[in-house]
């Protein structure tokens, strides 16, 4: 794996362009795009610090009652994204209260958004690469603007504005969990007509957590809050085709869910360390994963070798050190009855075809369980198949998103570490490899990391600097990380 060198970034905005050709970056103020191929600053910018009107006099009229903290400047940039064809960028200040919006091909054309007194909390991209969602404070409501027309429409009282909304697959359908009138209620809009409402219907939820819109679009997963284990499917039009609450129900709710990649699994998980399985048919579970501090013989057992960064000097790269035989590890005690209990699946992702699923526990935090999915023509018995064990807590997790039994991890240390299934041995089976490499710098360590969409690149992040890794390419076979 060949590194860059480090670059610094503010507020961890750092990522690939869709095309996987440009990196992108934010500084404080500015806007900063890099070819991959030779990591040459290609567009620099820096956006107009001037608040909106409503934000200036806001910020004027609290500044006598907060000069003692330490707030952002109206002019540091919040959020910076790719549309989906990496002609724009977009640029926001939630300080500022605006959106700026620059174009790759053109370095003076710009596009700005002013937020009125409603504010901003949060600016996204919509599919099309031509409209921005604008989520305001205070749950007021969320403005939609169009790049082409430059017209706005908008949705009032949405439940959140960093979670409850997604799109549908093709990009055709908004969906939105709002409140009206003190109940939970989901919206349907047509992002083709200007997302004009299709329907309105109550939620059977007291308290939404949030929702899942299933990758076929066909059916929707709604939670209760943390304190009730309730799951609802849903059709879009509203209709309810199952509940799903485990016996006896949990003290605590809801944590975790995911989608299988072809919308005929739904993986549930809440604070008591159990992995429910439903499938699309009776959305009943068909198998519960249950942590165990007991790890049998067939599972693969790899551990981060002891103090190996301090005898390769984080140069290099060290194997794993596969353990055999029955294993024991280490689960933390929980108290349930404090908030926020550190316990349950803290993280549920799987793979790209569906084949594995990643699940990451907070009552072990150095460990990864990946469990393996049989193939539709095999005996359907799930079951864990590799446990990945490391010296410090795990702190991130990526599938790469274009090849299915590759996966990296960090564990805000100098090294990253990959673990695949891609590998052949001499006979030409396929075998796992778990591998810890070291970042070769002096002052770094992986807190966050971003595969490319191609899967040949990763973005490794600190605190305040970032740097990209890529595989070193070969001619005759597929080179591992």
């Amino acid at each position: 794996m060949d590194f860059t060198e480090l670059y610094k970034h503010s507020g961890s905005l750092v990522s690939f362009s869709p095309g996987a050709h440009f990196v992108l970056n934010a500084v404080q103020d500015r806007v900063i795009i890099r070819k991959t191929d030779s990591f040459q600053i290609s567009r620099t910018w820096v956006i107009d610090p001037t608040p909106s009107e409503s934000a200036a006099l806001f910020n004027k009229q609290t500044t006598k009652t907060t000069r003692h903290l330490a707030e952002p400047k109206s002019s540091t940039i919040s959020h910076a994204s790719w549309s989906s064809d990496s002609e724009y960028i977009l640029t926001a200040s939630v300080k500022g209260g605006f959106v700026q919006v620059f174009k790759l091909r053109d370095e003076e054309w710009t596009a700005r958004i002013a937020c009125g007194a409603e504010g901003l909390v949060k600016a996204v991209w919509a599919p099309d690469g031509r409209t921005i969602l604008c989520f305001s404070d205070w749950g007021l409501r969320v403005t939609i603007w169009s790049l082409v027309t430059g017209a706005a429409s908008y949705i009032q009282f949405p439940l959140y504005p960093d979670k409850g909304f997604d799109f549908r697959a093709d990009g055709r359908y908004f969906v939105l969990a709002e409140r009206h009138k003190s109940k939970d209620t989901l919206g349907i809009y047509d992002a083709s007509e200007s997302y004009k409402l299709v329907r309105h219907f109550p939620l059977p939820t007291s308290s939404l957590s949030s929702f899942a819109l299933s990758p076929t679009g066909n059916h929707i997963a709604v939670w209760e809050g943390p304190l009730e284990y309730k799951l609802h499917i849903l059709t879009l039009a509203g209709n309810r085709l199952a509940s799903f609450s485990p016996e006896p129900e949990p003290v605590l709710g809801i944590r975790e869910v995911a989608w299988h990649p072809t919308g005929m699994f739904l993986a549930v998980a809440g604070w008591d360390d159990k992995v429910h399985i439903l499938d699309s048919l009776s959305w009943s579970p068909v198998t519960t994963f249950e942590l165990s501090s007991r790890i049998s013989a067939e599972v693969a057992i790899w551990r981060e070798p002891s103090k190996w960064l301090e005898s390769t000097q984080g140069r290099g790269f060290l194997s794993y050190e596969k353990l055999r035989g029955p294993q024991t590890i280490t689960l933390n005690k929980t108290d349930h009855t404090k908030a926020n209990p550190k316990s349950g699946a803290v993280q549920l992702a799987w793979n790209q075809t569906g084949s594995l699923l990643l699940v990451r526990y907070e009552t072990t935090p150095t460990a990864a369980h990946l469990y393996l999915f049989p193939s539709p023509n095999e005996a359907f018995v799930p079951r864990l198949r590799s446990v990945l064990l490391h010296s410090q807590a795990v702190s991130q997790a990526r599938w790469n998103p274009a090849r299915k039994g590759s996966l990296a991890l960090c564990c805000g240390n100098k090294s990253v570490y990959t673990w695949s299934d891609e590998w052949e041995n001499e006979s030409g089976e396929q075998e796992e490899i778990a591998e810890c490499i070291g970042v070769p710098a002096r002052e770094f360590d992986t807190r966050n990391i971003c595969w490319s969409k191609d899967g040949k690149g990763l973005i490794l992040m600190d605190k305040e600097t970032f740097c990209c890794a890529f595989e070193v390419e070969e001619a005759t076979t597929p080179t591992l990380l």
